[in-house]
């Protein structure tokens, strides 16, 4: 790890408050079978996935409303496995909007409900399923360490 590795570290407190609001946004699509409140959602993931969790909407609340509020970061994290978890539940959400609006249903309930999973464990327990995806692909990759 670099300098420049350090300074782009990221608020661990910012992805979990980012989970907490899928996971309320998530079971209002479970509930509502909303397909365009899954496609905000989407767009959330996608957002996250390609500038990075701090620059998403959730991100952006967190920056202003909240970490004001709480004071410095204790703890840190690279970035990446968060940024990998967003384009997870984007490909959760697109296959959700798929199946809630060109059918079947049940595809897009289970999509959704897969995508809510890996959000509440984040939100209530810290455990990102699609951080940890990441770390296992990055270590069975040739030449890695």
């Amino acid at each position: 790890m670099n300098a420049t590795d350090i300074a782009a570290d990221i608020d661990v407190r910012g992805p979990r408050f980012g989970a907490a609001v899928t996971t309320a946004v998530l079971s209002l699509v479970l509930i509502t079978s909303s397909f365009w409140l899954l496609a905000w959602q989407a767009l959330c993931f996608a957002l996250g996935a390609v500038a990075g969790v701090q620059r998403s909407p959730y991100g952006w609340l967190f920056r202003t409303a909240l970490r004001p509020r709480l004071g410095p970061a204790v703890e840190r994290e690279s970035p990446r496995p968060p940024r990998f978890a967003q384009g997870v539940g984007l490909a959760f959400a697109l296959v959700g909007l798929a199946g809630y609006g060109w059918g079947p249903q049940w595809l897009g309930l289970a999509a959704t409900a897969c995508a809510l999973t890996a959000a509440f464990l984040n939100a209530a327990f810290a455990y990102c399923l699609g951080c940890e995806m990441y770390l296992l692909l990055r270590r069975g990759l040739p030449g890695r360490g």
